[in-house]
């Protein structure tokens, strides 16, 4: 979080919708990352984002930042780029994170189809 600049947080009271009891609330940042450094800012976040799960049960954890062109999904060691029109790559992003156990509408990316 040092690399970027952080505009808002917001922090959610977890809900059974969010299906991660283990969790007692949900934190979102709003960031700005510069374009010419965003590949390498998703880079190093897929570095250090948490590669086990929080319980026994819980499923893996993803970050993601966009443009009005582009959206950087990052999971633990793997970052798609994402061209904004394009349904099929967000579906392979969808499909990843479920693989993980990633909750069904945690990966809705869709909805950031242009």
């Amino acid at each position: 979080m040092k690399k970027v600049k952080v505009l808002a947080t917001r922090v959610e009271k977890v809900t059974a919708k969010h299906q991660t009891p283990w969790l007692q609330h949900w934190t979102l940042h709003t960031i700005e990352v510069l374009e010419d450094k965003a590949k390498r800012i998703a880079q190093e976040i897929s570095k250090v984002i948490g590669s086990k799960p929080c319980s026994s049960t819980a499923g893996y954890w993803y970050a993601d930042f966009k443009n009005e062109t582009r959206h950087y999904i990052i999971f633990r060691n793997k970052v798609f780029h994402i061209d904004r029109k394009s349904k099929e790559q967000y579906e392979t992003a969808r499909q990843y994170g479920l693989s993980l156990g990633i909750p069904e509408y945690q990966v809705d990316f869709h909805r950031f189809l242009l």
